[in-house]
């Protein structure tokens, strides 16, 4: 019987495997960037923290995007107009701050390497809220940084996210537009 149970456990596994891979489940982060605008450049502008550009980087390169510079690219994806704000959206009964709301956004804007615009600049925001104890400020520090890192990575997956519907029918559309 004890043989029994690791085979019924390797069997639902791999029922269950089939079973997502067979309605078309992904995992969160994998959305692809369609080849129409590949190869890709990726410009950040100065304001832009190179955690945030880096992780975009990354996320394009996992998602197996070819990055080039912006001469030899399809469409180039700009980055610019960072904004970072952390706001007290809950105080203590003695007036002191007891839960902050972080939130990060930036624009984004994907042009095609004859300056025809792909995506027309739009604003991804990401928040977070987190709760704030006074006695402990080195270690909520550490957790706003945290949170901060966490925030640019959910930026980069709706840049990426924004990319998805780019296919090679609507950008003959835009083509054709012109």
């Amino acid at each position: 019987m004890l043989t029994d149970m690791p085979r019924a456990a390797i069997l639902l596994c791999l029922f269950l495997g089939f079973a997502l891979a067979g309605c078309g489940f992904q995992l969160r982060g994998g959305s692809s960037v369609p080849e129409a605008v590949q190869p890709l450049a990726l410009k950040c502008g100065p304001e832009v923290p190179h955690q945030l550009c880096r992780e975009v980087e990354q996320q394009l390169a996992r998602g197996g995007v070819e990055l080039t510079g912006e001469t030899g690219a399809t469409a180039i994806l700009q980055l610019g107009n960072f904004r970072q704000e952390r706001r007290a959206t809950a105080v203590t009964a003695r007036a002191a701050a007891a839960e902050y709301r972080l939130r990060q956004s930036v624009e984004l804007q994907l042009i095609a390497a004859d300056q025809t615009p792909l995506i027309a600049t739009e604003r991804v925001n990401s928040a977070i809220t987190y709760r704030y104890d006074e006695t402990n400020v080195l270690a909520k520090q550490q957790e706003e940084k945290t949170l901060q890192n966490q925030l640019s990575g959910n930026l980069a997956r709706q840049v990426l996210f924004r990319l998805a519907p780019l296919n090679q029918a609507r950008l003959d559309a835009l083509e054709a537009a012109r």
